[in-house]
């Protein structure tokens, strides 16, 4: 199959080409027959340029390539007849139809294309020989136009070259003339433009007479006009510095006034000092206004006059300051700016600069002060939102207007008007967490002081610690809440390193935990050194000091870490020491008061009696079974809040057999031999362990149970020393202390100490016995007894 169509040869196309360039006027014709051999000589020019170019490869020539140069039509279609089958030979043959059709289209499109832009061309070349055949007339008019001036010209200069020196002379007479009437009217013009209201006017016609005047002033009619005008311009001055000094003159009218004032000699400086003191009289009324709100709500302003005077809230303070204040200032700064710019330099003038930035300091030092007054005022947790949108309203505001005035870093002043606004806040939080603190205290003691019947429930202590430690956890969770919210991510100040580390650490973190903290401590201090105060108070403040050092404490210190990002937690060693320290005071003086409370009610029972003249013993005495029931209440009550504590291990017997064969042992000398007493309570002093009466309790029941019965059981041993037994009173004492033994050892964490004493109390009214030798009961008449 033939795929391939001959092509006419180059010659002939170039031919081709310069018939029609011809026909069409663009050549002679030869233009054409070099196009057409330049075109047949491309390809062999192609070829040997190629192979002149150092560093070229020749291609390797593929006959079988339809899109190669020296391609085979004979080889390819006997290559594909030998190696395709029938179906592929008739899609071969369709592809090559469909491509050559492909391809005659395109070139028809382009023959076409090419076609319309030739005649458009031919068209324009036609249209521009018309166009330069109008243009050649005209420049041949303008040659003849100009010819015929420069004849003229030559004429009139020859004519006038005899008078030229005379036109001269009387052209600067009548110059001369012009300036003197000019003078001689000044001081008219110049009154007729002030009135007129074009002193710009005025001053630029003095101007221009001032020198002449200055040169002529030794002349008696030129210095009357120098007087004169002289007089008109200060009179302009005092106007122009009135105009400076009015309020209500703004604008253009300010800036025509200081130019004016400025070209009339008046120094710089001095117009500096009044533009500014202008500002400063449009913008104090701002500060006032600011200054009077802020006043009034500390409380510092009082009157009749002020209760129709509507107090703005944050917000609203804010916008005053900033759209009227901060506006204006803006407004002072960029007309001083551009009325005090050198133009050649483009920089302010001397002076000027500093004189702004002392002005602009001294007001937002006045502006500052009023907003930190006014916004540290505001103390309400529920408010805080409004509050942190205000300070960052305040914040963005001054941050924009700092950038007019070069060299004054308002950005910072008012980033600490933020922190001290914020430190206060964080004051009134600590204040809340005190009085919040307070309230859940007194909450408690009414709670452990309210009277109780019979069918009322019984004292949980257990519930109101876990009350009071939680509400101490969530008054310091929920301020932790509403501090977080000066930490928006929106917020323009939260963004600042030094902003976030001061507010967090120095505020957060020592102002508020920490302080409460030690708040705590204090509160309870005052609490284990007071008077009057309940037992059970002490024991609940004892046992909440001890939570808040074992636990509490860090976990808030964490959730304070992980609010607000800390990368170091605080501190706790020193406030979990005063805690500890505190709780084992509070311990103590509830060691004491139960103590007391017991040891005044055995004074008075043995202070009470008479021990000589006594009766029998046939029970035992109502005070002992009182202290045995107080001592129960006192274990019940420390065991809501504590644990057991450990025990020492002792023989397996029981009490009440220790304690009557430690009697019948002990006293039965008395009985049967003349063994002097004292030697045998002294002997027996030897071989038991000494006792620490005032020793600090450990956090356990048994532990503060036996601090309280040492302390009983001690002044009971002393009441008796000071007393003197007949034979019925020392029997009596026997009873009462073999009662105390069979139900006071179960209480302590050694049964030995509560024997050793009661057997001290027993052998001191021995020895106070007026009955020598003494009788005492048989044992098992006072178990039957007790």
């Amino acid at each position: 199959m033939e795929t391939n169509t001959p092509r006419p040869p180059a010659g002939d196309g170039g031919r081709a080409r310069a018939k029609l360039s011809q026909f069409y006027g663009l050549d002679n014709g030869q233009e054409g027959e070099k196009v057409g051999q330049a075109v047949a000589k491309k390809s062999s020019l192609r070829s040997a340029v190629r192979k002149l170019t150092p560093g070229s490869h020749p291609v390797p020539s593929n006959p079988y390539d339809i899109n190669s140069p020296d391609f085979d039509a004979d080889l390819f279609v006997a290559k594909l007849v030998g190696e395709a089958s029938l179906s592929q030979l008739m899609a071969q043959e369709g592809e090559v139809v469909r491509q050559i059709q492909g391809l005659d289209s395109d070139m028809q499109t382009l023959v076409y294309e090419n076609y319309n832009k030739f005649i458009a061309a031919t068209e324009t070349i036609r249209k521009m020989r018309v166009d330069f055949r109008s243009m050649e007339d005209e420049m041949e008019r303008l040659a003849s136009s100009m010819s015929s001036i420069t004849t003229f010209s030559s004429q009139i200069s020859d004519k006038l070259r005899t008078r030229r020196q005379d036109v001269a002379r009387l052209s600067s007479a009548h110059s001369t003339l012009q300036k003197l009437q000019f003078v001689l009217e000044l001081p008219n013009k110049l009154t007729e433009s002030i009135q007129e209201g074009r002193p710009g006017q005025a001053v630029e016609d003095w101007l221009r007479a001032e020198r002449a005047l200055t040169h002529y002033k030794d002349m008696a009619s030129f210095a009357g006009i120098q007087e004169d005008c002289e007089k008109i311009m200060e009179e302009l001055k005092t106007s122009l510095g009135a105009k400076l000094a009015d309020p209500k003159c703004e604008g253009e009218q300010l800036g025509e006034a200081v130019d004016l004032l400025r070209q009339l000699g008046t120094p710089s400086a001095q117009l500096c000092d009044s533009y500014l003191k202008h500002c400063a009289a449009a913008l104090c009324p701002h500060l006032e206004l600011l200054e009077m709100q802020a006043n009034i709500l500390s409380g510092e302003v009082e009157g009749k006059d002020l209760s129709c005077v509507v107090i703005m809230d944050p917000l609203e303070f804010v916008d005053e300051g900033c759209n009227k204040f901060l506006a204006e200032l803006c407004l002072s700064a960029t007309g001083f700016t551009n009325t005090f710019t050198n133009t050649g330099t483009g920089s302010l003038e001397q002076g000027a600069g500093e004189k702004l930035g002392v002005w602009v300091e001294e007001l937002v030092t006045r502006y500052l002060r009023v907003m930190e007054k006014r916004l540290s005022q505001e103390r309400n947790q529920a408010e805080c939102p409004i509050l942190v949108r205000s300070l960052d309203r305040f914040h963005r505001r001054l941050t924009a207007t700092s950038r007019l005035v070069p060299g004054l870093d308002m950005a910072r002043a008012g980033l600490d008007v933020v922190l001290a606004v914020s430190r206060e806040f964080c004051k009134a939080a600590t204040v809340q967490l005190e009085e919040k603190l307070h309230e859940t205290m007194m909450d408690a003691r009414q709670a452990i002081a309210q009277p109780r019947k019979g069918t009322d429930v019984a004292l949980n202590l257990q519930e109101i610690s876990t009350a009071l430690l939680t509400a101490i956890a969530d008054s310091v969770r929920n301020t932790f809440n509403t501090l977080q919210t000066f930490l928006d991510s929106e917020l323009s100040f939260s963004v600042k390193t030094y902003f976030r580390t001061t507010f967090c650490i120095s505020m957060v973190q020592d102002s508020v935990l920490m302080t409460h903290f030690y708040h705590i401590v204090s509160v309870c201090s005052k609490f284990s050194s007071g008077r009057s105060v309940p037992p059970a108070l002490l024991l609940l403040l004892s046992r909440t000091c001890l939570d808040l050092h074992t636990s509490t404490t860090g976990y808030l210190a964490s959730l304070l870490s992980e609010q607000f990002q800390l990368l170091d937690q605080a501190n706790l060693v020193t406030v979990n020491t005063a805690l500890a320290n505190v709780s084992q005071a509070l311990l103590d003086s509830y060691v004491q008061a139960q103590a007391a409370d017991l040891s005044l009610m055995l004074r008075k029972s043995v202070e009470a009696r008479d021990w000589l003249s006594t009766v029998e013993p046939r029970s035992v005495r109502a005070v002992m079974k009182r202290v045995v029931e107080d001592v129960t209440i006192i274990d019940e009550q420390v065991g809501q809040l504590y644990e057991e504590g450990q025990r020492k291990v002792r023989s397996s017997d029981s009490s009440r057999t220790f304690g009557g064969h430690r009697s019948r042992s002990v006293f039965s000398s008395y009985n049967s031999s003349n063994l002097d007493s004292s030697l045998a309570s002294n002997i027996q002093k030897l071989f038991s362990e000494k006792i620490d009466y005032f020793a600090p309790v450990t956090p356990s029941k048994v532990s503060v149970l036996t601090g309280i019965i040492k302390l009983g059981l001690k002044t009971l041993l002393e009441c008796v020393r000071l007393k003197t037994f007949g034979r019925y009173g020392l029997q009596q004492m026997q009873v009462d202390c073999h009662y105390l033994q069979l139900y006071l050892w179960r209480f302590v964490e050694d049964e030995a100490v509560v024997h050793h004493l009661l057997d001290e109390v027993l052998g001191s009214a021995l020895h106070r016995s007026l009955e020598q030798p003494p009788q005492l009961m048989e044992p098992s008449v006072v178990e039957v007894i007790c």
